[in-house]
């Protein structure tokens, strides 16, 4: 099966703020928490900002003025890499993303982290590909009981928000 998702540059903003299932994921730990009932109404910004695994993703969303659109009504799935998957990136690499003059650059990796509706892990699974809000295809390989993303393995599934659901996954992904 293949996911052929597609959504304007607003869209893939608003995904990369499935990022909240930062809130519901405990850092460190490779096992997702569910969030309160209450956080399904939360924006997966909300969630992002909510947990400090996620804080070089929320300092990215910010510098590539994404947060707002982020925080509209979606469904969006974001792929988001922790604190830890940043720090993998060469030296100086995400210095260098985050100034104002590479915001086009930075948008486009974040936005290839963001696909469009909700897709939940058991969906993901049996995918081979998916198209990012970026517009690029991402491919998807399930082995061996776990799941990757262009290369990127999924470490923490299903965080839900009210504007979509968060996958944790271990490395940024490049477009």
């Amino acid at each position: 099966m293949r996911a052929d998702l597609r959504l304007p540059a607003l869209a893939l903003l608003a995904a990369a703020m499935a990022f909240p299932l930062a809130a519901h994921y405990q850092g460190g730990s490779k096992a997702a928490k569910p969030a309160a009932s209450a956080n399904q109404a939360a924006t997966v910004v909300d969630i992002a900002t909510g947990n400090p695994d996620f804080s070089t993703l929320v300092a990215a969303l910010k510098a590539a003025g994404l947060v707002d659109t982020l925080k509209g009504a979606g469904p969006f799935t974001v792929f988001a890499p922790t604190n830890a998957a940043f720090a993998k990136l060469p030296p100086g690499t995400l210095d260098n993303l985050l100034k104002p003059e590479n915001r086009a650059q930075l948008t486009a990796i974040l936005t290839y982290h963001v696909v469009p509706g909700r897709v939940l892990a058991a969906d993901a699974a049996r995918l081979t590909t998916a198209t990012t809000v970026n517009g690029a295809t991402a491919a998807i390989v399930a082995s061996g009981g776990r799941v990757t993303i262009d290369g990127a393995t999924i470490t923490a599934t299903d965080i839900k928000a009210g504007n979509g659901v968060v996958h944790v996954i271990d490395t940024v992904m490049l477009p």
